[in-house]
């Protein structure tokens, strides 16, 4: 009996399923939280986008945006509104990475 359940036992850790395993490689290289070491885009990032609307508005307000309004998230998961910036207005958008992008009228 003893045999039996060392046997088994040594299956179930030797099994695939407890090795480490690679992403997929048909995966997007996007990652889903925007670090120091990554690298800003150069316009919003398109992806499931998990901010609320009060906290996509204040991640605009904490890069400096004042005023923010208007904040809709379009289809491809971006949030888009009006801010003012050293007293101009300008439209704002912040991408599912936490990105901000000013756009000036």
């Amino acid at each position: 009996m003893k045999l039996c359940i060392v046997a088994a036992t040594t299956c179930l850790l030797a099994s695939p399923a407890f090795a480490e395993q690679a992403p997929p490689k048909d995966q997007p290289g996007n990652a889903a939280v925007n670090t120091t070491q990554t690298p800003q885009p150069d316009a919003p990032v398109k992806g499931a986008n998990s901010f609320t609307e009060s906290q996509a508005m204040e991640r605009i307000k904490e890069k400096g945006f004042g005023e923010v309004k208007g904040l809709k998230k379009d289809d491809d998961g971006i949030w888009r509104g009006k801010a003012t910036r050293d007293g101009k207005s300008v439209d704002v958008s912040l991408d599912f990475q936490g990105n901000v992008f000013p756009k000036n009228k």
